[in-house]
């Protein structure tokens, strides 16, 4: 009654003044609402702006520091912290089986769809089991043990050609020049990819890597402009950062990600990522046409057949049923999600042990000793504890994995949350925690001899459960074939980090500040 006398009334009288107030007074109960007694989150602690608007936590993931902030969040507030009027976030890997593994685990919320490529839903980031299983089943063999051991030359064959990109910085006219290793990872990382699964290599560490520009200088020097060397991103990168950048703002509604998404585009335009994106269109355009004329001619009596393999990615899934359109979306999901995440993994370890010579050379002396084959690769104490050490800093994706909770509602030790709470866990968070990983920021390979269950449990740099990444393994075998080759060659023998850490803005994807993580051999 005195909320109808105080504010109802009056707004009903005036009209005008109704359209005008009324949205104000709905943003006020519900703004009071959500910070009341009444609200069925309010036992879980986290500040008040946080459990005022939804709006909080998209800010600090488009600034750039949303995992940082949440493990800041939970220091203060204890391992359950509610970062958003319906979302929480959980330092504590005993909530993963629940939320991630057991039973298939919690469904994704509907802003994953965020992620859909060319208005088709990926294998990523389709929200719906049901309708993500028939995309999953048609590739999952490729990612097999036994199908990436028939593949190892494949992958080899990009590895080598990473050393020998990497011996360039020891040649005496490039001593003392810093050589990005992220775009040299990257670049090993699409063409195993390519390579491996779409039948036809993308080939971005066959590209020239140095562009020369001509600069004018105000100071005549001979009469002639100076040149300029600039290292030249792989082709690529644009597309990749392009796809980055859409983790600042995916927390949105889908109407609103669409627009702000078009503004974005708009205002940011930029030459090379436009080229960018369309020479990664016209490649995969090509596999996917490649697999769809071996498909033909296997179904054409006496037709010569053609090059491209049946068993690839594209010709998989357009076998399955799946059209032309919607096989381009997916083979161009795949090639962001591995590029960017095992780009990311493979510089971080190989940055880690430039920043430790004697990790360096105690994996190095392990490699040459036990002289591994492709499949004694992870059983390599040392080399193992370097990769794991690796994936566990690297924070290719730092920020939560957000699930919603079921009709039922779940109780996790002793905390309810009611049906439609989002919760997550971040990997960040869980990877820098004290109490799992002792000294946490520091590179320790030899923590992983004998890992305690929470580090196994804790650790999971490529997600966990069914919605896992579905490339991890080829992720892996990738990360333990370059790290092994590497050292073998001793490349990275007299080789200095320009800087000892990597700064990154914490998108769902992260993103290396400058895009540059450099290398210099003295």
């Amino acid at each position: 009654m005195a909320i109808y006398t105080l504010i109802l009334a009056p707004l009903l009288a005036h009209p005008i003044l109704t359209l005008i107030l009324l949205p104000i007074s709905l943003l006020v109960l519900c703004s009071l609402y959500r910070v009341s007694s009444f609200h069925p989150l309010s036992h879980v602690p986290g500040p008040l702006i946080a459990r005022l608007s939804s709006l909080w936590l998209t800010y600090h993931a488009w600034i750039g520091d949303e995992a940082t902030l949440t493990k800041s969040l939970h220091e203060k507030y204890g391992p359950i912290v509610r970062t958003g009027p319906n979302s929480v976030d959980i330092d504590d890997g005993a909530a993963l089986a629940a939320i991630y593994t057991e039973k298939g685990g919690f469904v994704k919320p509907q802003f994953y769809a965020n992620f859909d490529i060319d208005g088709h839903q990926s294998i990523f980031s389709e929200t719906d089991p049901l309708r993500r299983a028939p995309r999953a089943k048609a590739v999952a063999v490729l990612f097999s043990t036994t199908s990436l051991r028939q593949g190892q030359d494949i992958i080899y064959k990009c590895v080598d050609r990473l050393v020998a990109r990497l011996s360039e910085g020891k040649k005496a006219d490039k001593r003392g020049k810093p050589l990005n290793l992220l775009n040299l990872t990257r670049g090993l990382a699409v063409d195993a990819v390519t390579s491996y699964l779409l039948g036809n290599t993308y080939g971005a560490l066959d590209e020239n890597g140095v562009r020369e520009e001509r600069i004018a200088v105000k100071k005549e020097v001979a009469g002639a402009p100076t040149m300029d060397e600039h290292e030249q991103g792989m082709s690529a990168s644009g597309m990749v950062d392009c796809f980055v950048a859409v983790g600042r703002f995916w927390y949105l509604p889908i109407w609103a990600f669409k627009w702000v998404e078009r503004f974005d585009a708009w205002w940011n335009a930029a030459d090379e990522v436009t080229r960018s994106l369309a020479r990664v269109d016209d490649y995969v355009t090509s596999v996917v046409s490649d697999a769809e004329a071996a498909i033909a001619a296997s179904k054409t009596k006496g037709e010569k057949s053609t090059s491209h393999p049946l068993t690839s990615y594209p010709a998989r899934l357009l076998q399955a049923g799946f059209t032309a359109a919607e096989t381009r979306a997916q083979c161009k999901d795949l090639m962001f999600a591995g590029t960017d995440s095992t780009g990311m993994n493979l510089a971080t370890i190989l940055h880690r042990l430039a920043l430790n010579p004697e990790y360096y050379q105690r994996t190095r002396e392990e490699v040459l000793a036990a002289n591994p084959g492709f499949d004694d690769l992870q059983s390599l104490p040392y080399l193992r504890g370097v990769v794991k050490e690796g994936l566990r800093l690297s924070m290719a994706n730092p920020s939560r994995l957000p699930r919603v909770v079921p009709a039922s509602g779940w109780t996790f030790k002793g905390t309810y949350f009611p049906p439609g709470t989002v919760v997550g866990c971040s990997p960040l968070v869980l990877h820098l925690n004290p109490e799992v990983f002792q000294d946490p920021h520091a590179f320790k390979p030899e923590r992983w001899f004998e890992p305690s269950e929470e580090m196994l449990r804790d650790a999971i740099p490529f997600g966990l459960g069914a919605r896992q990444c579905i490339a991890r393994n080829l992720a892996t075998v990738e990360l333990f074939c370059a790290v092994e080759r590497v050292v073998r060659a001793d490349v990275l023998k007299g080789v200095k980090a320009v800087k000892d850490k990597v700064e990154i803005l914490e998108w769902f994807n992260s993103k290396v500040v400058g895009e540059r993580i450099d290398l210099v051999w003295e």
